[in-house]
Formats: structure tokens, C-alpha cells, sequence
């Protein structure tokens, strides 16, 4: 275990060792770096004059021996383009840039040895490095690049081309010339089609681009919206140029003017030929499919006249405009009737719709008036369904006072004393007091009327005492009297009935 535990310790200090090296050789990276200071980028447009600045920020310690500044171009080998020694002239080695390359100021510093370079050229892109030979650090350099710029000439132009191709042909050319670095081309249409873009080299490593917009054109794309937009470092904003599509065709021909009712002896009818192209027609030129034209036609330009309709403009009339694409044609065929058709006005249509309109509003305006009247008359007589509950009837005098007579009548048996007196009486017949009695809707002295003439006190419709039972006697004398043989629907006298 404790042999694991040593094994594992010895490759944890490698390891920090390892990484303590790195560190180190970033932060001595990191130092020069920032010793040597220079400028990143620098910009330039062809013949002016730039200046490289380089300077050593802290030499504390060390020794400045010597300044060399080196050009590297984008393709090539590293060139000494200018020498300090301390205590020395500068020296200038052979190079692209000898004679327009100095150090500034003069005589120059070490502690800040910048060069300027005049009338630069495009051929003078590249990197640029100030490189410090110290003791006893060694080199140390800071790096600038150097971009030419170059302004480039834009332009666009629509190439007039003709309808009716199978294959896709060029409408429209963009070009971005000696720029530097190169332009980038973009098309804005609503059109269908596609653009290709050539990159060529130019003089002084400059870049011309070229784009084409290619299309299959129909005559409907003639004088459309194309725009061509070039975008540049150099500018401020892009350069949009909007273009119109030039396609020419032959002439697309259409007749009007006939409306199916020339009747014989109609005068004063016209037919007017219509016609698009590009370039412009040349001629209009207007025949008969029978080659004969009829004594009562005018010709005049694009307009056939008739003067009066009879049966030799019944035929088929043709139109024809030519121009340098091509013939387009029209024809119409006419046909003679006898009788004028009845025209239709233009606004019978709108005119019924309007009356049927009116017609609803004023229905509806209607059933709503009607039905607010009845709603406030309801209001003002109070109809409708009662808003309380009538209360029960009362009981009269005569019948709450008077007692049934219970001398005669034996005891009771065990069984209910409604199911023994229903069981007892005889059926009575239906009478119009049923259905007195059943109607709650009766008035109050219709009620008082009907309780006076009730003969007992148990025909009051509110007793709701039952009445005793009837028994039968051998001393009764009416027990061989038989009441009347009455049919129910002859009288409403029920049968007699002894209490």
C-alpha cells in the first residue's frame, strides 16, 4: 500500500513539473509579446505613405543590440528591409520596398526604431516584423500586417434578350473591377434564376469580380426588378444598382369590342385591336377569313368601324400586328342576328338587391316594435301567470256550525270510516257542480253561492270531515221505496240519501 501510494506521488510532482515548465514558457512568450509593441493592422490605399511603429517598452536588465525589421510577403520568403546598430548608420539590404523604406524619426532609436514606407503599391501587402536582438534574452518581435486597400469600379447592365428560348440565358452583368480585397455580388429579384460569379487577378494583386444573372425570359418578365448590390471594404455602404429586364417579343394581339348582340340594321359598332410588344408593332393590318371586306367596314389604325350591321359582316374578322420579333394575331368571329336581344341593365342586379334588403330591415324593425308593445302591455294590465298563491277557501256559518246526526247510528265497525261510507252510497251521477268543485279558477261569489245550497255539511268542498256511515233499519220507512230509475246523463239529482 504504501509502495502504491509513493508510485502515485512521484508521477503527481512529474506531472506539476511538467506543467510548471509550460507555464513558464508562456509567461517568457507572453512577456516578449508584450515588450515589443507594434500595431496589428495597418491600412493603406495605393501611393500614400505608412508608417510602422515598433518600440521596446521595458529594457530594465537587458541589452539592446541590434533592430532589424523583415518583410514577409503573402506568398514568399522573409526579406531584411531595413538594419539598426547602435552606434552604427541604418542600413537598407536589397528589397521590394528599398529607397521609399526609412526609419523615423532620424537618426533613428532603438528604444523605438518605426520605419515609414512612401507611395506604397499593392505588391507591398504582406507581414511586417520588428525583431530585437537583446542581451542576454535573446530575439524578441511583435508583428504587423499591412493591408492594401483598393477602391473598386462597380457597374451593372441588363442585356436585352428575346422570349420563347429553351435553354437559360444571360439578362444582366455585374462587375467589381480592381478591388482590393476582392467585392462580394448579390442579386435582388422577384424573378426566377441564378447567378454565377467569376474571381480573376489583376494588375498590382488587385481583384475584378464579375457575376451574370441567368433566366429562361418570357414575355411576362419584361420590365421586371433586378438589382445588383456590391459590397466592398472600402465602402461605406453597398452599391445597389436596380436594373429593368429587357425581353423582347412578338407581338401578343387581342380583339375587343363585340358583345354578341349586332343585329341587322345596328350602326355605329366597333372592334378595337389591342396589341403588347417589344419593340413596338410596326403595322396593324386587319383581314376577313373569307378575303372580302364587307362595303359598310372603316379601317382606321387599330379600330374596324361599322357603319350598319347587315348580313355581309357576318363573318370572321382577323387582326395582325407585326414587328421585328415576330406576327401576332386575333380573330373574331361576328354573327348576324335578327332581332336585337333585350340588353340587361347594369344595375337591375343591385337595384333588387336593394329592395330585398330594405324589404328584411323593415320586417325586422317590425317584429321588434311588435314585440316591445306586447312586453309594456303585459306590464300595465298585469298579465301573465299569478305572482302568489291563492289561498284555501274558507268554511260558511251554516255548514261549520251544523253537527252530523249520530243518534241512530251504530257503533262503528273496525274498518275506516271513509272506506265504509264510500262502500255504503250509491254512485252519484256527473254534474256540472263537479266540475265547480274541481276548478280552483272559480270566483269568490260563485263559492258563497255553492256553499248556501250545499244540503249537509260535508258537500262544503273545505270540510274535510268525513261523514259517518249510513245503516240501514227494518223500522225505516222508506226501505220499499225505490228512487226514480234516472240515467246519469238526464239529471244531476243523486239518489236519496237519510242522515
Amino acid at each position: 500500500m504504501a509502495r502504491r501510494d509513493a508510485r502515485n506521488w512521484h508521477d503527481c510532482s512529474k506531472m506539476i513539473g511538467l506543467l510548471c515548465l509550460v507555464a513558464s514558457i508562456l509567461i517568457q512568450h507572453g512577456v516578449s509579446g508584450q515588450r515589443v509593441k507594434v500595431e496589428p493592422e495597418v491600412l493603406s490605399y495605393p501611393g500614400q505613405t505608412v508608417n510602422l511603429r515598433c518600440a521596446f517598452t521595458d529594457a530594465t536588465g537587458m541589452q539592446l543590440t541590434m533592430v532589424t525589421w523583415i518583410y514577409e510577403p503573402k506568398d514568399g520568403e522573409r526579406i531584411n528591409i531595413a538594419v539598426f546598430l547602435p552606434n552604427f548608420e541604418p542600413n537598407y539590404p536589397a528589397s521590394p520596398v528599398k529607397g521609399r523604406v526609412s526609419f523615423m524619426p532620424s537618426p533613428p532609436n532603438v528604444n523605438n526604431p518605426s520605419i515609414e514606407i512612401s507611395n506604397v503599391r499593392m505588391n507591398d501587402e504582406g507581414k511586417y516584423i520588428c525583431e530585437y536582438a537583446t542581451y542576454p534574452t535573446g530575439n524578441e518581435q511583435g508583428i504587423t500586417y499591412l493591408i492594401m486597400l483598393a477602391k473598386p469600379q462597380n457597374s451593372a447592365s441588363v442585356v436585352t434578350v428575346e422570349a420563347g428560348g429553351t435553354k437559360p440565358v444571360v439578362v444582366a452583368r455585374c462587375e467589381s473591377v480592381d478591388g482590393r480585397p476582392a467585392a462580394t455580388i448579390s442579386w435582388v429579384t422577384a424573378v426566377n434564376g441564378n447567378a454565377t460569379t467569376v474571381a480573376k487577378t489583376g494588375a498590382d494583386n488587385t481583384e475584378t469580380i464579375s457575376s451574370e444573372y441567368r433566366m429562361l425570359p418570357t414575355p411576362a418578365d419584361n420590365g421586371k426588378d433586378l438589382s445588383c448590390v456590391v459590397a466592398h471594404r472600402t465602402q461605406v455602404k453597398p452599391d445597389s444598382f436596380l436594373l429593368k429586364l429587357a425581353v423582347q417579343y412578338a407581338p401578343l394581339v387581342t380583339i375587343v369590342g363585340y358583345d354578341n348582340n349586332w343585329y341587322v340594321g345596328r350602326t355605329n359598332v366597333m372592334l378595337t385591336c389591342q396589341a403588347t410588344a417589344n419593340p413596338a408593332p410596326l403595322t396593324t393590318q386587319w383581314k376577313t377569313m373569307s378575303g372580302e371586306k364587307p362595303d359598310t367596314v372603316q379601317i382606321t389604325d387599330n379600330v374596324l368601324k361599322v357603319l350598319k350591321v347587315d348580313d355581309a359582316v357576318n363573318t370572321t374578322f382577323v387582326c395582325e400586328v407585326k414587328n421585328r420579333i415576330g406576327i401576332g394575331r386575333d380573330t373574331v368571329t361576328v354573327i348576324v342576328r335578327g332581332t336585337r336581344l333585350p340588353e340587361k341593365g347594369a344595375t337591375t342586379g343591385s337595384i333588387i338587391g336593394a329592395i330585398i334588403g330594405v324589404i328584411i330591415l323593415l320586417a325586422i324593425i317590425g317584429t321588434a316594435i311588435a314585440m316591445y308593445r306586447k312586453h309594456s302591455s303585459k306590464k300595465v294590465t298585469g298579465d301573465g301567470p299569478p305572482k302568489y298563491k291563492p289561498p284555501p277557501p274558507k268554511k260558511t256559518n251554516s255548514s261549520a256550525t251544523r253537527q252530523p246526526n249520530t243518534n241512530h247510528v251504530p257503533a262503528a265497525e273496525d274498518r275506516p270510516l271513509q272506506d265504509q261510507y264510500y262502500n255504503t252510497q250509491s254512485a252519484e251521477p256527473v254534474t256540472d257542480l263537479d266540475a265547480y268543485h274541481d276548478d280552483e279558477a272559480y270566483g269568490e261569489d260563485e263559492r258563497e253561492h255553492y256553499y248556501a245550497a250545499a244540503p249537509s255539511g260535508w258537500d262544503d268542498p273545505g270540510n274535510n270531515e268525513v261523514p259517518p256511515p249510513y245503516m240501514r233499519t227494518d223500522s225505516d220507512p222508506q226501505d220499499d221505496h225505490q228512487g226514480p230509475n234516472v240515467s246519469r246523463g238526464e239529471s244531476f239529482v243523486s239518489s236519496a240519501m237519510f242522515v
